[in-house]
C-alpha cells in the first residue's frame, strides 16, 4: 500500500486526506445470512461444545496443533486488515489450549468465507473530510462459562476503519448499563492514545466523538455520581469522566439498530 503525505496544517481539515486503499467491492461489514457473524454468534452460543470446553478431557495434540495453527493465522490477519471477523477469531482463541473438531470446523469457515470475501477492503476516503471518531457497544453476559460480557470498538478517520478490538470483559457485568459503561471506557482509552500521539506528531485535535447505544453509560460517563447501581464498578473505568471533563473526548447516542460496532461483539 502507497505511502500518502497529508498537509501537516489541515490534516483533518475537509479534503485535507489522501484516499487510501483502491480496488474495493464494499466494506468490511456483514452480518449477511451465510456469514462469519453467525459462525461468531454459533460460537457464543454454544461455547462448550463437544470435547471443547475450558476445563474438559483433553484434546488430541495433533488437533491441538492444527487448531492453534490456523487460530495463529486468522489473529494475524484479523489485527492487519479484517475487523469483520474479530468477534469470531477471538471467541474461538479462547479455546486454543483444549479445541474439539467442532471448533476447529468453525476455524476452517472462517478460512473459507475469508477466501469468498478476499476482495473487502478497508477504504479511506481522503475527499471526505472526515477526521477521527470512534463506535463502541457490548453484549451482556454472552459468555454461557464466565458469565462475561463483550466489548467491541473501532475508530475511523477519513470513513475507514483504522483500529478495532473485540474481546471479553475483565469482570462480570451486573448490569447491560454498566458492561456499556465498561465498554465505552475501554474505547475512550485508546482514543485518548491515538489523540495523544497525533499530538505528538504536530497535529491538535478537538474532542474525538465516541457513539454508544446506551443512555444510562453514556450518563454515567458524562455525569460523575457515585449511585449504588454503580459504587462498586472498578475505579479505572470512571478515567472516561475525566476525558470527557478536559474535552478530550465527547459522547454522543446512536440507536443500537444504526450502530456499525455491532458486528465486533
Amino acid at each position: 500500500m502507497p505511502r500518502r503525505r497529508a498537509a501537516r496544517a489541515n490534516a483533518f481539515a475537509p479534503g485535507a486526506l489522501s484516499s487510501g486503499v483502491g480496488r474495493v467491492r464494499r466494506p468490511v461489514s456483514s452480518r449477511e445470512p451465510g456469514s462469519v457473524a453467525e459462525v461468531a454468534e454459533s460460537c457464543a452460543q454454544n461455547a462448550k461444545t463437544a470435547g471443547g470446553d475450558l476445563w474438559g478431557a483433553s484434546a488430541d495434540s495433533t488437533l491441538r496443533s492444527r487448531f492453534q495453527t490456523v487460530i495463529g493465522s486468522l489473529l494475524y490477519i484479523m489485527l492487519g486488515t479484517r475487523p469483520d471477523i474479530a468477534f469470531a477469531v477471538t471467541k474461538l482463541s479462547q479455546f486454543a489450549a483444549n479445541p474439539s473438531q467442532e471448533h476447529l470446523n468453525k476455524a476452517l469457515y472462517i478460512c473459507r468465507y475469508l477466501i469468498g470475501t478476499r476482495s473487502y477492503s478497508l477504504v479511506y476516503n481522503g475527499a471526505s473530510g472526515l477526521g477521527i471518531s470512534a463506535c463502541t457497544d457490548s453484549d451482556w453476559g454472552s459468555d454461557p462459562s464466565t458469565r462475561r460480557s463483550q466489548t467491541g470498538y473501532f475508530l475511523k478517520l477519513a470513513g475507514g476503519v483504522f483500529s478495532w478490538q473485540s474481546r471479553a470483559q475483565k469482570t462480570v457485568a451486573h448490569s447491560s448499563t454498566e458492561a456499556e459503561y465498561m465498554a465505552i471506557s475501554d474505547c475512550s482509552r485508546q482514543v485518548v492514545w491515538i489523540r495523544n500521539l497525533m499530538s505528538e506528531i504536530g497535529y491538535q485535535l478537538g474532542p474525538i466523538p465516541i457513539a454508544g447505544d446506551n443512555q444510562g453509560s453514556l450518563f454515567m460517563g458524562s455525569n460523575p455520581v457515585t449511585e449504588s447501581r454503580s459504587k462498586h464498578i472498578d475505579i479505572r473505568y470512571h478515567a472516561i469522566r475525566e476525558y470527557i471533563e478536559n474535552k478530550q473526548i465527547e459522547v454522543y447516542f446512536v440507536d443500537g439498530s444504526n450502530n456499525p460496532d455491532r458486528p465486533l461483539h
